[in-house]
């Protein structure tokens, strides 16, 4: 009858979803801008994952019905895949950019220059650092960043100006007629400033 069918007495029970196994992988950054395959193993069995171009550090993939099995005719769970994406010496991920950082000298800041950047593919190309460039400008060059399948990046060069740790006397004294030379001080209105 209905009223027993309402308490649940002769009713099927409810299809219950299968728990979602939980696992990671840890992909170098050139892996992780390209894509690769990488074999897992979790929850006791070994598989071969697609990891797509372009993932992130701290992304989660999630791979449906590859989890464990459902209960009652439930459908399965699913795999839940962490990704870390190894530090790399010159390059860091920043969603579908690439962001490095460009060592200058002061003369090269100064007066201008046209230096060399590598770039991840082991290409290089040329970039003009325009004359009084301050460390930590930030230069976009188009289309050198992280390539998907919807979109590509750009490589983001921050300069930063190469302040030397050692000087010989030559270069200390060089150095000193360059600032005596200058007549400014870069902290003339920073009281001003401050206190408005």
């Amino acid at each position: 009858s209905r009223s027993r069918g309402h308490f649940g007495f002769g009713s099927q029970p409810e299809p219950v979803k299968g728990p979602d196994v939980i696992t990671s992988a840890t992909l170098s950054l050139r892996d992780a801008v390209a894509g690769t395959t990488v074999e897992l193993t979790a929850d006791g069995r070994t598989m071969t994952v697609r990891i797509p171009a372009g993932v992130h550090n701290g992304q989660k993939i999630r791979l449906r019905g590859k989890g464990r099995p459902g209960r009652d005719g439930g459908e399965n769970g699913d795999m839940v895949i962490t990704i870390t994406v190894a530090k790399h010496p010159v390059y860091s991920i920043d969603g579908v950019n690439l962001r490095m950082d460009l060592p200058v000298t002061l003369k090269e800041a100064t007066l201008g220059a046209t230096v060399e950047v590598p770039l991840l593919d082991g290409t290089t190309t040329k970039v003009k650092i325009k004359q009084g460039t301050s460390s930590g400008t930030i230069m976009r060059l188009r289309g050198k960043g992280v390539r998907t399948a919807k979109k590509t990046g750009d490589l983001l060069i921050t300069v930063q100006v190469a302040v030397p740790r050692r000087l010989s006397s030559q270069a200390r004294t060089a150095l000193e007629a360059f600032d005596a030379a200058m007549e400014s001080d870069p902290r003339e209105t920073l009281r001003q400033e401050a206190a408005t």
